[in-house]
């Protein structure tokens, strides 16, 4: 497949400098081996008469249940990072009875991924018709559209919205609700917290959202790239959606790639693609798949793999949300981890024991290793628990950090009991949380920890290899300033 590629900027936001370059156009009926979603890089269809031209009016089929089988038959399966089976969601929520509700999930907190908010300002109408089409299947009479975009951005789809309702294209009636630039706000119970007026934290499982969830409410959450694929398999089927992909990943996927030079491209392929086609590996040291809560693999045998679950997951990776980063090789991985895992741990709730004290442990110990700045205390914010409760623990791991700092300065190496303290912690963490933002962080951690073993070493001797200790990938907007409960609405 031809990928159809964009270059945005370093924050992930495409801007009017950064279109996308020339890529083949979308015209007609869709054609193997062109982009589905994404449009032509300099003709982005946010035109409804334009849409309506392209792909036609909605295909709704008249009642509840009766799209689920050809998603079951596509094989479609989520883009938000989990592929979990569409049609299994469908079916659950359809079970559940009573007044669902559907919710397109475009918070996109993670840095490093742009893939949403560039379809959602590329694309919007198809996002907009699978949630119509979601909400025929499921029997909703509501639907929310969440999403990270700024205020232009939103007053913008707002307006979209409008003229699909003055046109008479949507059944549904859909609202816009903003999610905090926070690493979990799209994380589902912390969705359905906030689309319900409260913060948007993760609650305790169960009950899951698919049975009580925005209001108490069944609710079906899918990712905003999701709901866009189910809006074309239902104008053209499944026999046609597996036309790209592979037999057991059909489809297509748009990926986020950050390349060695610092370039940041959006690209859509069909699953299944070699990943030395997406990324320059030429200059990398190391690739990281997955995004933030994905695995560190060498660069050889990310050469070998392909854009699929099945080859990535023997070695401890999946393609999640579509991150893929080739970190350059004069950069060090572990300061690369150190300083992620330090974003990670700030980032989370604080709400479990696991966030509370485990990843800021495992962020302080791998700083110490790295030698980068340990996870900073946080302002304590009276009656917030997530503030407090990190604000806790990483006052203590940056006590911890300055006294590692003072031995290190006389024997110029950090404490090698180190190692053994970020495994037993990792083993302590891992399936203990409230969500799953404590496993994906150990996830990411115990991968650095394979894939950089010879930096690690070198690291213990006292000497970083690394010709440029620049960080190479986005942490957001963390430690720009005090944490209260706003942050989390």
């Amino acid at each position: 497949m031809t990928p159809s590629t964009s270059s945005l900027t370093p924050t992930g936001a495409a801007s009017e400098q950064t279109r996308p370059r020339p890529g083949p156009a979308l015209s007609g009926s869709p054609v193997v081996g062109r982009p589905r979603l994404l449009p032509a890089p300099d003709q982005p269809i946010i035109d409804i008469s334009r849409h309506l031209r392209r792909f036609g009016p909605l295909p709704y089929r008249g009642d509840r249940g009766l799209l689920i089988d050809d998603v079951r038959a596509a094989g479609l399966t989520g883009r938000g990072g989990a592929a979990f089976p569409v049609y299994r969601k469908l079916s659950a929520v359809l079970a559940c009875g009573g007044r669902p509700i559907v919710v397109g999930n475009g918070a996109e907190g993670e840095p490093a991924s742009a893939k949403d908010k560039s379809l959602l300002l590329l694309a919007p109408h198809l996002i907009l018709d699978g949630i119509q089409l979601a909400a025929e299947a499921v029997g909703a009479a509501e639907g929310v559209l969440y999403t990270s975009l700024d205020t232009a951005s939103t007053e913008w789809l707002n307006g979209l919205i409008s003229q699909r309702r003055s046109a008479g294209l949507d059944r549904t009636a859909v609202r816009l609700v903003t999610a905090p630039p926070r690493f979990i706000a799209g994380q589902a119970s912390a969705l359905a917290s906030r689309i319900s007026g409260g913060p948007a934290r993760p609650a305790f499982i169960p009950p899951r959202v698919s049975q009580r969830g925005v209001d108490g409410r069944p609710t079906l959450v899918q990712n905003v790239e999701t709901l866009a694929h189910l809006s074309l398999i239902a104008r053209y089927g499944p026999a046609w959606f597996r036309t790209a992909g592979t037999p057991d990943e059909p489809g297509t996927a748009i990926c986020t790639l950050h390349q060695p030079d610092g370039r940041v491209d959006l690209t859509e392929v069909a699953l299944g693609t070699r990943l030395g086609s997406l990324l320059d590996l030429r200059a990398a040291g190391a690739v990281l798949i997955g995004g933030y809560h994905g695995a560190w693999l060498p660069t050889a045998t990310a050469a070998q793999l392909t854009l699929s679950d099945a080859s990535l997951r023997p070695h401890g990776a999946a393609v999640g949300a579509g991150v893929l980063a080739a970190l350059p090789a004069d950069r060090c991985g572990l300061a690369e981890t150190a300083m992620i895992a330090r974003y990670l741990a700030v980032e989370s709730a604080g709400q479990c024991g696991p966030c509370r004290n485990g990843l800021p442990r495992i962020a302080a110990a791998l700083a110490d290793l790295a030698a980068v700045p340990a996870v900073p205390a946080v302002p304590a914010v009276p009656a917030v628990p997530a503030v407090e409760a990190v604000e806790a623990v990483t006052s203590a791991t940056t006590a911890t950090a300055v006294r590692a700092d003072t031995h290190r300065r006389a024997s110029r190496a950090p404490d090698p009991s180190i190692l053994a303290d970020l495994h037993r912690w990792a083993g302590l963490v891992q399936r203990r949380g409230a969500c799953s933002h404590p496993d994906g962080t150990v996830r990411f951690v115990t991968s650095a920890l394979r894939t950089f073993e010879q930096e690690i070493g070198a690291h213990l001797r006292g000497r970083c290899t690394a010709g440029n200790r620049q960080p190479f990938l986005p942490t957001g907007r963390t430690g720009a300033g005090r944490r209260t409960e706003e942050d989390w609405r």
